[in-house]
């Protein structure tokens, strides 16, 4: 019997080591610098904190530059300008209104206070006052524009408010215009809207009223003959009315008008006509009831 004997050899049959480091050895240790190896402080809140602290102190910084350069810059009025078209106010009477406020210094004057002082005038609608450096005030002021009377009361003007001149009387030519005072302005936009579409037919309107249950009455002015007419219009469709009217108007009623005393609009399909002279044949316009 024979044996055979293999002797092993050393590393034989192993997958030999990666990098060339025997097993069991030692490797060094590379160690990080103390900066990275402590924890860094969070600079967050700070960031947030520090452009308000800036503008903060620029802020307190530019108001105590500027409260120390005012008294240098600051100077006395020197000037007060008036622009705008004037027919009906006083000159004399708005130096007077304004003399307290311009004996400030240019940045001291109150605008605001001046402002409100000059719209307290009558016949003032709006003013607009500003600086103009170095020393100057400028003032723009709008007028009233008055476009009928309120009764015998006051005026109103194209916005529908009424004012108080002194001279009321001098505008007594005007149309006279009533309502409750809470519908002014709806009196006004009323009478504006019945001026237009009744002026192509060569009327005018002397007075309007919106009675106190909401029915509207129109008179117009007298002609060259001194005839006026008179309109009742009801409480609603009043531009419709008006329409149905200037249409039976220039069919019917045109040539006759001196002997027309009211004309009743009330009416859902047609007018009814009172005459001056019962007696006079008249046209009758459709639809139309007749009274006298």
């Amino acid at each position: 019997m024979s044996i055979a004997l293999r002797h092993s050899q050393p590393g034989f049959g192993r997958a030999p080591s990666r990098g060339g480091v025997p097993r069991g050895a030692s490797r060094p240790v590379v160690r990080e610098p103390l900066s990275a190896r402590l924890p860094r402080p969070d600079l967050s809140g700070v960031r947030r904190l520090f452009w308000p602290l800036l503008l903060v102190g620029l802020g307190v910084a530019g108001f105590e530059l500027g409260d120390q350069l005012l008294p240098h810059l600051d100077r006395p009025i020197a000037q007060v300008g008036v622009q705008g078209e004037l027919n009906n106010v006083d000159r004399l009477e708005i130096q007077q209104r304004i003399e307290p406020f311009v004996s400030a210094s240019f940045f001291r004057v109150d605008l605001d206070g001046m402002r409100t002082e000059l719209e307290r005038m009558p016949w003032i609608a709006r003013a607009e006052v500003r600086r103009v450096w170095p020393d100057r005030i400028m003032l723009r002021l709008e007028e009233q524009l008055p476009i009928a009377r309120w009764g015998d009361e006051a005026l109103l003007n194209n916005q529908g408010r009424a004012f108080v001149p002194s001279d009321l009387q001098r505008y007594a030519q005007l149309p006279r215009v009533y309502g409750p005072e809470r519908a002014r302005r709806q009196v006004m936009e009323q009478y504006q809207r019945l001026s237009q579409m009744l002026r192509p037919l060569g009327f005018s309107i002397a007075s309007l009223e919106l009675r106190e249950r909401g029915s509207w009455f129109v008179r117009t002015s007298p002609d060259s003959e001194g005839n006026s007419l008179e309109l009742l219009l009801g409480r609603d469709h009043q531009i419709d009315k008006i329409r149905r009217f200037t249409t039976v108007y220039e069919r019917a009623l045109k040539d006759q008008i001196g002997n027309i005393a009211r004309i009743d609009l009330r009416y859902a399909n047609g007018l009814a006509v009172a005459w001056r002279d019962p007696n006079v044949a008249t046209a009758q316009a459709p639809g139309a009831a007749r009274e006298e």
